[in-house]
């Protein structure tokens, strides 16, 4: 009788290891075992104040009433009526008729910030926008999931980078480039009439850590993502991930005035060449109003760039700066960036490029730099372009 009985709770075992499988990553809305974290707090939490209004506080709602749902083990009211409530959420613009006095200075918060407070009767969860608020909800199920006390919160979170963004290495073939866990989730065959799950669950995670952006295709890029039946596809992913405060980039390839434009040249100072770019610029933004921008590698590794029609990296990026600006685009220019046929040590190669062009580039171009000037090497110094540019705006 106790064989099977431990076969039993070996099968249960087994059973429940089988069924995690690693998915949801840290969003695991699982009841909390642990009754001392089922406080007062917690217990009293039946009722939140939740005024609808956009997708980003839609998808707020959804997230928070999951999440409450799936720790506490019982169902949520979400509501419009403050004194009801023991949970509130609301923006400065729309807080309930009789806010609680709070202490929050919003004009400290910006854009993306939130602050989180408690007292013996309620929570308070409260921005400036929308997507504060979604940070504020995540920010808030976290400290359930991690067992935090409740008691006196007291949390202003502002972020303190403002382009917060993945760079995939995908290619159009859904192959990764040095990618080793299978294929890439975007299914550009299948889209934009088809909307895999998996794309809301990865706007999800991303926006749980307060990434704001991602780049789509892989730097080595390809010109085909810039035409009418890729721009499609990708509205539709822009689409899924607006709701989570995530904007969509893309990577241009600097040849696509040839390649895809039937233009003769791709020369950056060509007037040609500028006008299709103003005019790809304006189409994409016809389809994605909030588009991010685009991601270039240039003249490194056998990528066409600038250097072919004889001028400087400041030209490449500017012009397609120009190009973005009127839209609040912006343009992320690799400066990891040498060749084979320089005789110039390649640890130095991208210092000497882009060192004398610092203070000639656009407002809106930063410039991406390796950690290290070799290639993401470990035992390497970091790049000697850090605190060489001044006057322009660098990413790691």
């Amino acid at each position: 009788m106790k064989r099977w009985s431990l076969l039993f709770f070996l099968l249960l075992y087994f059973r429940a290891a089988i069924a995690e499988d690693g998915y949801r990553l840290w969003l695991r809305y699982d009841k909390i075992v642990n009754s001392k974290l089922l406080h007062t707090y917690l217990n009293q939490i039946n009722t939140i104040y939740f005024p609808a209004g956009t997708p980003v506080l839609d998808a707020a709602r959804q997230e928070l009433l999951a999440g409450l749902e799936g720790l506490l083990d019982k169902k949520i009211n979400a509501g419009n009526n403050a004194s009801a409530s023991s949970l509130l959420i609301f923006t400065k613009a729309h807080a309930p008729l009789n806010p609680p006095a709070l202490a929050v200075k919003y004009e400290d918060l910006g854009k993306e910030g939130f602050y989180i407070n408690s007292t013996k009767r309620s929570i308070i969860i409260t921005a400036n926008t929308d997507t504060g608020i979604l940070y504020g909800v995540f920010h808030f199920l976290r400290l359930l999931q991690t067992g935090q006390s409740l008691e006196q919160l007291d949390i202003t979170s502002v972020p303190r980078i403002q382009h917060r963004i993945l760079n995939h290495w995908d290619n159009l073939n859904r192959s990764v480039e040095r990618g080793y866990a299978g294929i890439s989730i975007w299914n550009w065959h299948t889209l934009p009439e088809y909307i895999d799950q998996r794309y809301i669950d990865y706007a999800r995670a991303n926006a749980s850590i307060g990434i704001n952006g991602t780049v789509l295709t892989n730097v080595n890029a390809n010109a085909l993502v810039l035409t009418k039946d890729y721009l499609l596809k990708v509205k539709a992913l822009a689409d899924v991930f607006r709701p989570y405060g995530i904007k969509v980039y893309l990577t241009a390839r600097f040849s696509a005035p040839i390649e895809i434009g039937k233009l003769s040249t791709a020369d950056p100072l060509n007037d040609t060449v500028k006008a299709w770019w103003n005019t790809k610029a304006k189409e994409i933004y016809q389809l994605i109003p909030d588009f991010g921008g685009l991601l270039v590698k240039a003249n490194s590794e056998g990528q066409p760039g600038p250097q072919s029609y004889q001028r400087t990296h400041a030209d490449g990026a500017n012009m397609l700066a120009d190009a973005v600006a009127p839209y609040g685009g912006i343009v992320m220019w690799r400066a990891f960036v040498y060749s084979n046929a320089s005789p110039e040590d390649r640890f130095k190669q991208a210092y000497n490029e882009f060192k004398p062009l610092d203070g000639q580039f656009r407002a809106n171009v930063l410039l991406q730099v390796k950690n290290g000037p070799i290639d993401f090497q470990p035992r390497e110094p970091v790049s000697p372009l850090f605190g060489a540019m001044p006057k322009t705006p660098l990413m790691m």
